[in-house]
This record gives C-alpha cells, structure tokens and sequence, in this order.
C-alpha cells in the first residue's frame, strides 16, 4: 500500500471514522473506497484530493512520513450555533441545507 493509504488508514482508525461515513463525505462509491483502503485499487490524484478534502486536510499531510493526529476527546460536535443577523432567502436556504445535511451524517453515521 501507498503511504497516503497507510496513513489514511491510521488517521481513520483513530479517528473512528467509518468507511460509509467517508465514502458519504466523498462521493466515492463504498466499494471502491473499500478497494482503495485495502490497496486493491491505486488512488488516483483525484481520490486523494477528494479524500483530503472531505477530512479537512490536504493531500500533502496524508504523503508524510509521519502524521500526528489529534485526540478525539478534545473535539465536540454536539452543537453548531451562529447569529446570521436578517439572512436574505439564499442564506436561510444554505443554513437550513447545513442543518438538514448535519442531521443526515448523524443519523447515517448511527446506522453504519
């Protein structure tokens, strides 16, 4: 395997993020995903690029030889509060996506 799929692999694992869940973030079918963490299938640019993108890094912290990745006690992600002041319609329609979209990763991650 690729050392942006071991260290992927790694940063997935202690960050107990599940392959559905990724695969949700990213768009990447889940079977190819599969093929991609197991090293069946090489990454493309893309795949990395999509992949980095949906875990909030760049590809360039998955090419390291060594990551450091943070303890997930010190995240919180029960709550998402923000004062929009008189939101035009656009902006009330993208608030209520992100909290439709926060809902669905709560429950689809619950499932899987």
């Amino acid at each position: 395997m690729t050392k942006f799929i071991n260290n992927l692999n790694k940063y997935l694992s202690e960050m107990k993020i599940k392959q559905n869940c990724l695969s949700m973030l990213t768009g990447i079918d889940k079977n190819k995903l599969s093929r991609l963490l197991t090293g069946v299938q090489d990454e493309s640019g893309t795949d990395m690029e999509k992949i980095a993108q949906a875990l909030g890094k760049d590809v360039e912290f998955f090419l390291k030889d060594s990551i450091s990745i943070p303890e997930i006690n010190h995240f919180t992600f029960n709550k998402i509060a923000f004062y929009a002041g008189e939101p035009s319609k656009k902006q009330e329609r993208i608030a209520n996506q992100l909290a439709d979209y926060r809902t669905k990763w709560n429950s689809y991650c619950a499932l899987v």
